[in-house]
């Protein structure tokens, strides 16, 4: 199989999206230790939603931010399996075209 350039822009699509998913969840997390400007749970859920919902669950699990909340305990594993489920069938997409 040969790897082309789009591949590798895929590739620095999700890694950008997991390190502003942490960045942002971080960075809520503070905000709301000082009573400041909070992210939006519209901003953090999209966030998820782009391929950055894995590293997002980890980072609210180990700086418990928002673990309370079932729209994010909930919701991201949700966004999670229906990436998987879709990966799962593009691949099986591709790999069965003739």
């Amino acid at each position: 199989m040969q790897i082309y350039w789009y591949h590798y822009l895929a590739i620095a699509f999700f890694v950008v999206m997991n390190i502003i998913a942490v960045v942002l969840t971080v960075k809520d997390k503070k905000a709301a230790r000082k009573h400041r400007w909070r992210v939006s749970e519209n901003t953090l859920m999209l966030m998820a939603a782009l391929s950055g919902c894995v590293v997002m669950y980890a980072t609210m699990h180990l700086i418990h931010h928002k673990t309370r909340h079932p729209k994010f305990m909930v919701g991201i594993p949700l966004i999670f399996i229906a990436e998987l489920t879709a990966a799962v069938l593009a691949v099986i997409f591709l790999f069965n075209r003739v």
